[in-house]
Order: C-alpha cells, then sequence, then structure tokens
C-alpha cells in the first residue's frame, strides 16, 4: 500500500492520458512549496530522499512482474522535474528572489524535462534500459540534469544575449 501511494504519487499516476506528464506536474507546486520551506537544500534533500523512496517503491510494485516501468509510477517524474528546477531553486536561494519571478524557467524546465523523458537521448535511453527499478529512477534523473542543463543555457542566452 505505502509503495503504491510513493510510486504514484498518491495516485497521480493513475490520471489518463500521458500520466507522466501529470507526475511532472504535480512535482511543481511541490517543488515551489520545498522552495519556500528550504530553499535549494530542501529541493536537493528532496531530490535524494524521493529518489531513494521511489527506487524502493519501484521496486516493491515491480517486482515478480513483467513490465518493469508500468505507466502508474510516476514518482520518477516528480524527482527528475525537481532535478530540472533546481537551478531556479538555486538562483532564487542566493539573489534573493521569489522563485516565481522566474516563470520562464519553470516553463523551460517542465517543457525541457518531459522532451527529454520521452524522447530519451544517449545516457537517458542508456539508463532506461537497464530494465529495473534502478533504470526506472534513473532515467528520469539524467533527463532531469540534462533539463537542468538547459535551462542554465536558456538563461544564459537570455541574460547574456537578449537582455542587456
Amino acid at each position: 500500500m505505502m509503495a503504491r501511494m510513493i510510486a504514484t504519487v498518491g495516485g497521480v499516476g493513475y490520471l489518463k492520458p500521458a500520466p507522466g506528464t501529470w507526475g511532472a506536474l504535480a512535482a511543481l507546486p511541490l517543488a515551489w512549496l520545498l522552495h519556500q520551506i528550504g530553499g535549494v537544500s530542501a529541493m536537493t534533500l528532496a531530490c535524494i530522499v524521493t529518489g531513494i523512496a521511489g527506487w524502493w517503491a519501484t521496486k516493491s510494485m515491480t517486482t515478480g512482474r513483467d513490465n518493469h516501468d508500468p505507466s502508474e509510477i510516476v514518482i520518477d517524474e516528480v524527482v527528475g522535474q525537481w532535478i530540472a528546477l533546481l537551478p531556479l531553486s538555486y538562483a532564487a536561494s542566493t539573489r534573493g528572489l521569489d522563485i516565481l519571478v522566474m516563470w520562464p524557467g519553470w516553463i523551460a524546465a517542465f517543457v525541457l524535462f518531459r522532451l527529454f523523458d520521452i524522447w530519451k537521448p544517449w545516457l537517458v535511453g542508456h539508463a532506461d534500459r537497464r530494465d529495473d527499478a534502478i533504470g526506472v529512477m534513473l532515467d528520469d534523473v539524467v533527463a532531469g540534469l540534462f533539463a537542468a542543463i538547459g535551462v542554465l543555457a536558456l538563461t544564459a542566452l537570455a541574460h547574456g544575449v537578449l537582455i542587456r
């Protein structure tokens, strides 16, 4: 029961269509709340703790099943989406900004994360092909890292070239 609640993020994973997108969307207000509670430190700790809990829950739900990555498991999307948002949390924390002021970054983090999670380029696809609970979590961690790099690149472009 607890594994199912964690893995499906309280049932969000059962929403159709595109449960992964619903999982990533559910991560957004949770990220805002985590940032309000403790800034980038809380976000980073939440990524680690939720990643470990997500691995356990995914392993519990998939042991003995043919499908190692059922669509209702969306805790991996939550972790990946939070990783994609870490640059925004860091910037807001270090500059004393309201994180919502960086709304274009939130959109970029969401779109880039979903793009990398669906497309599964390079290391994302490599992690996904593991066919185990670690692979379920790891492909979204890598997609989140790629999205975070994309957010940083777009920020540099916007503030270095477009806004002077």
